[in-house]
């Protein structure tokens, strides 16, 4: 009968065994779930750039009003023709308050 009660301890061990460290174990779960929580927020940021990125591809493709509001911004381009006024604040009146 001793036997019989060794050999169940032992099975009792080896089963939390593996269910604390063995592959497959809570720990192992508890890992992964983390890990898969910061893959879905890398992937909805990476959705969010891409729905940028395709608003912009479809701006330059539907017109040159994109590709002219870039070079303006981006570049700072003029028409000919077009007289560019740069205003800059004085540094004396700036800090002043009104």
């Amino acid at each position: 009968m001793r036997w019989l009660l060794g050999i169940l301890v032992l099975l009792l061990v080896v089963l939390q065994y593996r269910l604390w460290f063995a592959e497959g174990s809570l720990a192992e779960r508890h890992r992964l779930q983390k890990q898969a929580e910061e893959q879905a927020r890398i992937n909805e940021e990476l959705l969010a750039r891409n729905a940028v990125l395709e608003r912009e591809v479809l701006e330059l493709q539907n017109g040159n009003a994109g590709v002219e509001q870039r070079a303006r911004e981006q570049l700072g381009l003029v028409r000919e023709g077009e007289t560019y006024f740069h205003v800059a604040d004085d540094p004396d009146t700036a800090d002043a308050e009104p």
